[in-house]
């Protein structure tokens, strides 16, 4: 049994209803009823009389929420004037450009502040994190912010803008953009994702006629095809790109499209400080970065 199921609970008995419930803690309603039915199974008693429309608290959840209010104040409370090392584990998602680009110097800032975290990494696309993320599998990630802004219940932190560039073989010497595009393959960066289709629609407005040749699952893979000269593409900028492929980088102007990455949890996880220390650990690499 998880503590955070009894500040779950605490939560819905606040809030009156799980969906509210559910916005407070940053969680999924699914997530939340998930975590009920695990406490209830961990007591051996139901928690709430489902068998009306609305799903009402038992005396025992009622004396539970009572009995451990006080335990919550005090473990909030000393939360907050912990000055203590950070320890325990966390799991943290990213998107598969941030893997090699700025894993290193964020884990590696971890490890230097805060010997006694543990953390776990796992690879997904923008879209899995988040449902992840508000399904309680994950207490922070790193991805692509979405268009709209992104969920309300979840805690928003900007990083980087990054534009998107043009690439094409380093022996291209002065071709303009349109000149490459008719002379050489078009290398198509994964269009099931949303950085993917950003490329796309760019070709489309440039060249309406022209089609991939070849479609490409990740940023490397696509880097690695054009230092090879098999073609040419247009992709986020991730990083240094010239000093890590051989590849002559276009800019595409004041009007580029670019994406957004940002680091985002729970609302309620927002002062976690095992989140915090992930949080500014991705803050300051990118700091670093943006002075180099």
């Amino acid at each position: 049994m998880k503590f955070e199921f009894l500040i779950t609970l605490d939560a819905i008995l606040r809030h009156g209803s799980f969906a509210a419930a559910a916005e407070d803690v940053g969680l999924t309603p699914s997530a939340v009823s998930l975590q009920v039915k695990r406490l209830e199974e961990y007591l051996g008693q139901p928690l709430f009389d489902r068998s009306g429309r609305i799903a009402r608290p038992t005396p025992l959840a009622r004396e539970l929420s009572e009995n451990v209010r006080g335990a919550l104040d005090a473990v909030e409370a000393a939360r907050h004037r912990s000055t203590g090392a950070v320890t325990g584990r966390v799991v943290l998602g990213t998107i598969r450009s941030l893997q090699s680009a700025m894993m290193p110097p964020v884990l590696r800032d971890v490890a230097e502040r805060h010997p006694a975290l543990s953390v776990r990494v796992i690879q997904g696309d923008s879209t899995e994190l988040l449902n992840q993320l508000k399904a309680g599998e994950l207490d922070g990630a790193a991805l692509v912010r979405p268009t709209s802004g992104g969920s309300s219940r979840l805690a928003w932190h900007d990083l980087q803008r990054q534009p998107f560039v043009f690439v094409a073989p380093h022996d291209t010497g002065n071709a303009t953009v349109a000149e490459l595009v008719k002379r050489h393959n078009w290398l198509q960066f994964d269009t099931s994702l949303t950085s993917g289709r950003v490329a796309a629609s760019y070709l489309h407005r440039l060249a309406p006629a022209t089609r991939p040749k070849f479609e490409l699952e990740s940023i490397e893979a696509v880097l690695s095809m054009v230092s090879a000269g098999l073609g040419v593409s247009v992709i986020p900028q991730v990083g240094p790109i010239t000093e890590i492929h051989r590849v002559r980088q276009i800019s595409l102007g004041k009007n580029a499209p670019s994406r957004q990455i940002s680091f985002v949890c729970r609302a309620s996880d927002a002062d976690n400080r095992r989140v915090m220390a992930l949080r500014d650990a991705f803050k300051r690499s990118y700091a670093s970065l943006a002075s180099t």
